[in-house]
């Protein structure tokens, strides 16, 4: 199936270019399992062939993320949650999102607060979700926003650049990102610690607790 949707995936950027990255990027981050490894990475080769921008795809495929996001949020921010999980119970199999999925993005909101909907965009499956938590929560929609679209930004880029570097072989990334995924996740968390402390202050570099 995965390998019908890369297809599918392929054939419709060849055929509507920019059009189409900011399609799939948007149904990505609108709870639509359309994989942004496939997408951007292919953009980047075409970008890499000279028959897209580099700059471009970057920005299509950010600014799709964030409406996408953008969408997701509002389902959060109008519906209640017992609403969202009868329809995560009814319809979550279409769109691979379930009950523990949901809970993790809910979780990992309220553990990590907004700062979460910057580093979740580099994290596989909470990257899609963190947006309902975010709506739920009612987190001002101009930090959402800029929050959002800097992540996506540094996600679409390095896609992009894998793709555009790879040539080619821009298809290996996919399973590379797979056996990675813990290697992000460990990074996500050493960069949200360092975070946290940057803000609070709490253990300076060079010096003793305050």
């Amino acid at each position: 199936m995965l390998e019908q949707l890369s297809e599918f995936i392929i054939q419709f950027i060849q055929s509507t270019g920019y059009v189409g990255i900011f399609i799939l990027m948007t149904l990505e981050s609108a709870l639509i399992p359309i994989p942004s490894e496939v997408t951007m990475p292919f953009a980047g080769y075409l970008a890499h062939n000279g028959n897209l921008s580099f700059f471009l795809v970057v920005l299509t495929g950010s600014v799709g993320n964030l409406v996408g996001s953008l969408i997701a949020y509002a389902i959060g921010y109008y519906l209640e949650e017992s609403i969202i999980i009868k329809l995560i119970e009814k319809y979550g199999k279409f769109i691979l999102l379930s009950k523990h999925e949901y809970f993790r993005a809910v979780e990992w909101y309220k553990r990590y607060g907004n700062s979460i909907t910057f580093f979740s965009r580099l994290l596989p499956a909470v990257r899609t979700f963190i947006s309902l938590p975010a709506g739920l929560a009612e987190m001002n929609i101009w930090k959402f926003s800029l929050y959002t679209f800097l992540g996506s930004l540094l996600w679409s880029t390095l896609l992009t650049y894998v793709g555009y570097y790879l040539g080619k072989k821009w298809n290996i990334i996919g399973p590379i990102f797979e056996q990675f995924h813990v290697v992000i996740i460990i990074v996500f968390i050493c960069g949200v610690l360092y975070y946290i402390n940057h803000k609070l202050n709490i253990i300076p570099f060079g010096g003793k607790k305050k």
